[in-house]
């Protein structure tokens, strides 16, 4: 295998396990005992947004992505309160969180364990992740179902389990590449400000530093199929909390 290709695997007191599957490379955050699984994503190129607005895009360095998005367990053993709405069971994605207390709760993180690198994907990484080497509108094809992604079918004609508010974490099926409810359940927030896309290929995008928005991707329990598509923006001020709004850590160097 190119080494390129090869991930840093740091076994150090937060690493309780790390190996390869059927999906991959993984390796597993312990925090007073909440476990995060974090993938591997290796670096890549891709077809990045919408077919108005594809460009090919560049990763140049592979990165480490939680399987799941932030749960209110692990949020709650790092800041020690549960800011979510929906407070059915600790396994629930945290959501009611805005950009802002995000990054607040990464350099508290990052505080405890200087050695985790914890940050928000990019925009760029996100839609690559998600996308897990597909290019249909899904990473399940071209066309969702209840039984696979939480969201709003009163927006369509789809039918099926309605639900109204977030399910518990890897509840649904995969990606192929073993990341759970990139569609729907709740937004994510990126690292990056919202702008416009290049025409240009180009290689490790990052949006605007500054400006009124910050990148939110993935879509929601209440959003339509069609804003859960893996190519779907969505943006809001850093500081808007809404119960549809949570995220998902990344590992490695800043971007």
């Amino acid at each position: 295998m190119d080494t390129k290709l090869l991930p840093p695997i740091f076994p150090t007191v937060w690493t309780s396990e790390w190996g390869e599957d059927e999906l991959g490379l993984y390796l597993d955050l312990d925090y007073q005992n909440v476990t995060q699984r974090f993938r591997w994503i290796a670096p890549g190129t891709f077809l990045m947004g919408s077919p108005e607005t594809q460009h090919a895009v560049t990763l140049t360095q592979g990165f480490w992505l939680a399987d799941s998005a932030c749960t209110q367990a692990l949020w709650q053993a790092v800041m020690g309160e549960n800011p979510a709405y929906f407070q059915d069971s600790l396994d629930h994605p945290v959501e009611y969180v805005n950009w802002d207390d995000v990054q607040s709760f990464i350099q508290a993180l990052n505080t405890q364990l200087p050695d985790l690198h914890a940050r928000l994907p990019t925009e760029a990484e996100w839609e690559y992740a998600c996308r897990a080497g597909t290019t249909t509108p899904f990473s399940f094809g071209e066309t969702i179902t209840p039984e696979k992604v939480n969201y709003d079918p009163h927006a369509g004609v789809e039918i099926g389990r309605i639900l109204g508010k977030t399910v518990p974490v890897k509840s649904l099926p995969s990606n192929p590449w073993g990341l759970y409810e990139m569609h729907g359940n709740v937004w994510e927030w990126c690292s990056d400000g919202y702008g416009d896309y290049p025409t240009e290929a180009v290689i490790d995008p990052f949006g605007p530093t500054t400006g009124q928005n910050r990148v939110l991707r993935g879509g929601s329990w209440r959003s339509s199929a069609w804003r859960t598509r893996s190519a779907y923006r969505h943006r809001d001020e850093p500081v808007n909390r809404i119960n549809r709004f949570g995220f998902r850590l990344a590992l490695g160097p800043d971007r």
